[in-house]
């Protein structure tokens, strides 16, 4: 059985996935805000998120794990610089061997400390790095991996397209510690009702479908 460790930024982008897996177990994985267990084709994955950007993902990964792990991957959301690609759709990068029936698009996705919120901010990214989509936390999971020489894959799933803009700068809406903070999120949408609230739903059941895509994508794959 080969252990694969799943290293995302929030617990809710592993939904789709834990729905799929029946059996759940709890995992003790200091320095990470939620871990889990699941035993899935044959392999056991390690689940971990430790909230958004790279210096949590350092912070959860920071050391050799004392487990042997056979490969590593960074899953999760993305948004789309590519044009061409819809909510839903997976965004595969890395050089691990994939076996999956589904459908998905390899190509770059370029990491950033930030999210993108505007369309013409996805669009110069696009022209600038020439990568297919965009996240927060991949090339730090990526710098664990060559560090400990573990193969590497990047499984990501669209949940905004390159033509849209996000209904708040979430950047202004992050704790010290880099959080999200879903409190004041709610009460700035609450302040514009009619504009952002509506907006914000939208976007909260893109992310709901794109977790679920993703965990299908997961349950008919082998690393």
């Amino acid at each position: 059985m080969r252990t694969w460790l799943l290293v995302a930024a929030e617990r809710r982008e592993f939904d789709g996935v834990a729905r799929r897996a029946g059996n759940v177990s709890a995992l003790v994985w200091p320095g990470a805000k939620f871990a889990r267990e699941i035993q899935r084709n044959g392999d056991r994955w390690w689940m971990i998120a430790n909230g958004p950007g790279s210096a949590l993902v350092r912070e959860a990964l920071s050391g050799q794990p004392a487990r042997s792990v056979q490969g590593i991957m960074s899953t999760g959301l993305c948004g789309a610089l590519d044009p061409a690609l819809r909510v839903g759709d997976i965004v595969v990068s890395g050089d691990a061997p994939l076996e999956t029936t589904a459908k998905f698009v390899r190509g770059e996705i370029h990491t950033v400390n930030h999210v993108v919120v505007a369309a013409r901010d996805k669009q110069l990214l696009r022209e600038k790095t020439g990568a297919i989509a965009v996240d927060m936390e991949a090339a730090a999971v990526q710098e664990a991996a060559t560090e400990w020489k573990l193969p590497y894959l990047c499984v990501r799933v669209v949940s905004d397209e390159a033509g849209d803009s996000l209904p708040l700068d979430f950047n202004r809406y992050r704790n010290a510690r880099g959080d999200f903070s879903r409190t004041r999120i709610a009460l700035a949408a609450m302040a514009r009702p009619f504009t952002v609230m509506s907006q914000l739903m939208k976007f909260d059941r893109n992310c709901r479908r794109a977790a679920d895509a993703l965990g299908d994508f997961l349950a008919h794959s082998r690393f």
